[in-house]
């Protein structure tokens, strides 16, 4: 992952996107499931406390009626069983992000399964191939069921972890809401989806608001953190302390301290880092997101209990996991293809980081008043949440190494998911990208050109789209074919 980025978003860019900000911190410990390759899940609507200790709750869709939903801990190579129960109003499906699964099992409705209607359920059965930290949610009404709540962690456990004292996960997302606490209606603007997407007011850590995390100074924590919001973007920086990453979208990379010290986290990005905690026993140190140049705020607080130091020096164990089996692209003979995002709403002045909405209007492609697509992938859109409707972009012979440059022609970020597979990182504007990492959810910044290679390995019709949730439903998206 790279993290460095051309400036920071403006405040006066996201609030012409129609996203002005208060925001609230949080935090909490996951409680963590019972490992078994079983779940039973149930989609159903809940109520949740997401404004904070005191302040009404909000009306949720949940899974187990739990924000997040319940968490999902599955053994690496071993089976796994998750019945899935629709007891909403509509139709919904699960995708297990960022796990190299059978096609079928992949969570597109009309594309992989047919939806789970109202009052049925679905058995998704698969055995993950790697360790890490990966997350589930819907792929049908995506904007507005992730919106509401839907979403949950999955952690496939490595056969030789991290020496750490404490595992730890933050799932972070991205709420909307009310004076009164309530999820904000207005899914689906059309003004919004052609720029940054539904950018939220309040942001909680596992559900909850919160001002503190509790540490004890000379432990070592694996912290995961997973980014689950619609389209907030997240530089997280740690004062006081140096994180390390160890892994990237579930996938072991080279240990390195990220970048002027910020973890940058797009939607859907999970990010593994260590946290020596050497500061000073009885002191607070905040976890503050600047991402959005003059909207920083604390995401919450490390604060040190007032015992002494668990020990002198830091944890002497190695920090790099075991690599996962993924077959490694031959570079001489891959296949070479580009794929081009366009669209969106275009100006002429820059701003920072975003380019921005100035007046000359939108490009061709923007979204019309009917609801049309905003967005293309090599001039082709895909709206919706995906289907059998489309022929593929691309279509590769199972087994080939890929080489694809995805360039960013528009002036906004994205981060580019692609299902079923994950690629490794060549480069990011010609310069060669450090650290060895594989990833299934691409960050990219505007007019960023990143070039990545995988094999084509899992058969299937495959969604490769924007994880700014509006963006998907706006376009950008389209289907990559492995025969």
């Amino acid at each position: 992952m790279h993290t460095e980025f051309n400036g920071r978003i403006s405040r006066r860019s996201l609030l012409q996107a129609g996203a002005g900000l208060l925001l609230t911190a949080v935090l909490p410990a996951p409680g963590l499931a019972a490992t078994s390759g079983e779940y039973r899940i149930a989609a159903a609507p809940a109520r949740a406390p997401l404004a904070g200790d005191g302040r009404p709750e909000a009306d949720v869709w949940a899974y187990n009626e739990t924000i997040p939903g319940s968490l999902v801990r599955l053994r690496q190579g071993e089976a796994a069983r998750l019945v899935v129960e629709n007891r909403l109003d509509q139709d919904t499906t699960v995708h297990w992000h960022g796990i190299r699964l059978p096609n079928a099992m992949d969570g597109v409705p009309g594309l992989t399964q047919p939806p789970i209607r109202p009052g049925e359920s679905f058995v998704y059965e698969f055995t993950p191939p790697d360790a890490g930290t990966f997350w589930y949610h819907p792929h049908a009404n995506s904007l507005e069921q992730l919106g509401r709540g839907l979403a949950g962690a999955v952690i496939v456990e490595e056969r030789e972890p991290v020496a750490v004292d404490r595992d730890v996960l933050w799932l972070l997302a991205d709420w909307r809401l009310t004076a009164e606490g309530a999820i904000s209606t207005g899914f689906g603007n059309r003004m919004e989806a052609a720029m940054s997407g539904r950018v939220g007011n309040t942001v909680t850590l596992n559900g909850q608001v919160s001002k503190e995390e509790q540490v004890r100074a000379g432990e070592r924590v694996r912290l995961r953190l997973v980014n689950g919001s619609l389209a907030r973007i997240m530089a997280l920086r740690f004062e006081g302390h140096r994180p390390v990453i160890i892994a990237v979208d579930g996938q072991p990379c080279d240990p390195h301290e990220p970048d002027s010290g910020r973890i940058l986290l797009g939607p859907a990005m999970r990010i593994d880092v260590v946290l020596d905690m050497q500061g000073e026993p009885g002191r607070r140190y905040g976890v503050i997101d600047d991402f959005y140049d003059g909207l920083s705020y604390p995401v919450t607080q490390l604060v040190y209990d007032e015992r002494q130091s668990v020990r002198e020096h830091p944890l002497d164990a190695r920090l790099d996991l075991s690599r996962n089996p993924l077959p490694e692209p031959d570079l001489a003979s891959a296949e070479r293809h580009e794929l081009a995002l366009q669209g969106g709403m275009m100006g002429g002045g820059a701003m920072a980081g975003t380019g921005g909405m100035m007046g000359s209007g939108m490009m061709h492609g923007m979204m019309g008043m009917d609801g049309g697509a905003a967005w293309t992938i090599n001039g082709q859109s895909m709206t919706g949440d995906g289907h059998a409707g489309m022929e593929p972009a691309l279509t590769f012979q199972r087994g080939r190494s890929v080489m694809l440059a995805m360039r960013n022609e528009t002036a906004w970020w994205h981060p580019m998911h692609f299902h079923g597979h994950s690629m490794r990182v060549l480069s990011r504007n010609g310069a060669s990208a450090p650290h060895r990492q594989w990833q299934d959810t691409v960050l990219m910044a505007p007019k960023d050109v990143v070039e990545v290679a995988f094999v084509a390995d899992n058969p299937g019709d495959w969604m490769l789209h924007c994880h700014v949730m509006d963006h998907q439903m706006a376009g950008l998206m389209t289907v990559l074919r492995v025969s």
